[in-house]
């Protein structure tokens, strides 16, 4: 499996988990929360991303040059929605992305065009009380490589509903990040093992060109 290495990747794989999924031929590029909130340190909920940002980056533009259908998506609370989301209860620092506001921008590292389709989310998983996966049926797509942040929540939600709603799943690993190593590497563990292909940008970028 090699997101670990060692025991664990032995018996995980001797117990049968870690199968490489079936892609298809109609990948879609789902961009998972890389908003300024979560790619600048001024936010609480931000860390420096700059290499998954970069890499994200290559990865659209050579996406968008294949006829990829692009999502991405953004999180934020209105006022009313601050004062009832339980997520926004279990982790305060989540007022900070008021739905109004430049946090809930996405990165203006990250080439958006208006092609792309753009979700607020409310909920960790990008498929979570929105339109996602209508609009994946819309487009035809029978893949969806996710990248994004944050690795072990917002991203491993929407790698997890990706595949209970039949999608393969592929994760470029240099195109999600996480505020610590940590659950960054125990998440692509997970999702290795149980949901979805933690690939190398290079894999991602040839699925591209061969759709």
């Amino acid at each position: 499996m090699g997101v670990h290495g060692g025991g664990t990747d032995r018996l995980y794989d001797a117990a049968g988990f870690g199968g490489a999924v079936r892609r298809g031929s109609r990948p879609a590029i789902v961009v998972v929360d890389l908003t300024r909130g979560f790619t600048e340190t001024s936010y609480p909920t931000g860390a420096d991303l700059t290499p998954v940002v970069d890499a994200t980056a290559r990865l659209v533009e050579a996406g968008r040059a294949a006829g990829a259908p692009i999502v991405w998506t953004t999180i934020g609370y209105t006022p009313a929605e601050m004062a009832t989301v339980r997520w926004v209860h279990k982790v305060p620092a989540l007022r900070a992305l008021a739905a109004d506001s430049a946090a809930v921008e996405v990165d203006p590292r990250l080439p958006v065009t208006e092609a792309d389709h753009v979700i607020m989310k409310k909920g960790a998983s990008g498929f979570f009380g929105t339109g996602l996966e209508s609009v994946l049926t819309a487009v035809g797509a029978d893949t969806v490589i996710v990248c994004g942040a944050t690795t072990s929540g917002c991203v491993r939600a929407t790698v997890v509903d990706a595949l209970q709603y039949g999608y393969p799943t592929l994760v470029p690993r240099e195109c999600v990040g996480d505020r610590a190593e940590g659950p960054h590497e125990a998440a692509l563990f997970d999702i290795q093992a149980k949901y979805g292909d933690v690939i190398a940008l290079d894999d991602a970028l040839a699925a591209l060109k061969g759709r």
